[in-house]
């Protein structure tokens, strides 16, 4: 495989160990809620999806409305965590900062554009990516699991989406990164990655897995990592 000439990357789990955090709420929530869910259910059922993607996802694991109170929950755990900030995913600081200048790179996320400012921030990582910081809530009609936002992001970045090596750890966002004809990694790199999750993203017609942001460099031939 030859060098890329753009990267795009997923940001929840791909950068910040949000997933983790996140669907161990949700199933907390759903399980004092009457409808028994663990942490690994949320991740298999939720993790990537967003707007009515994400609603409807819950809706049809219930069997039932969201529950009471359920937004509300979010939305008090999603401002302690913007507040808090979050740890980044193992060696993904010392990736991004590893990579070539001349190297174009953007985020395509399906949060928001506040949500990955603020925690780029508390990384240490904004100056990164400039104003390339892209989300599927915000910037393209059809969300993840569509291949738009990929899509958007390369034409942002003036570089054909075949050109483009794409960084994505769900099996949502592989099915639209898949689907937009670039080069994917699955990277299962976060501690929401468990056991079979590179079979999974594999099942999806992901040919490229890295457990690590080493295995990353070494797929792109990129410079080995320094810290």
């Amino acid at each position: 495989m030859t060098r890329p000439k753009a990267l795009l990357f997923d940001f929840d789990g791909v950068l910040l160990e949000s997933e983790a955090a996140g669907n161990r709420q949700i199933a907390e929530f759903l399980t004092a809620a009457g409808h028994p869910t663990s942490p690994d259910d949320s991740m298999a059922n939720f993790m990537g999806l967003s707007g009515s993607h994400f609603t409807q996802a819950i809706e049809k694991w219930i069997g039932g409305p969201v529950p009471e109170g359920f937004w509300e929950a979010r939305t008090i755990e999603d401002a302690r965590v913007l507040d808090e900030g979050l740890e980044a995913v193992a060696g993904a600081i010392a990736f991004v900062r590893s990579l070539p200048a001349d190297l174009p790179r953007a985020i395509v996320s399906s949060s928001t554009t506040h949500w990955i400012a603020t925690h780029l921030d508390h990384l240490g990582l904004r100056d990164a990516f400039g104003d390339h910081i892209y989300s599927g809530k915000e910037h393209v009609a059809n969300g993840k699991p569509a291949p738009d936002l990929y899509l958007y992001g390369a034409r942002q970045l003036g570089v054909a989406i075949e050109d483009c090596a794409i960084l994505e750890d769900s099996p949502v966002g592989v099915t639209g990164a898949v689907a937009s004809g670039g080069r994917v990694i699955g990277l299962c790199a976060g501690s929401h990655c468990g056991v079979g999750h590179d079979e999974r993203l594999r099942a999806l017609g992901v040919t490229e897995i890295a457990h690590g942001f080493d295995e990353v460099s070494q797929l792109l031939r990129l410079e080995p990592i320094t810290v």
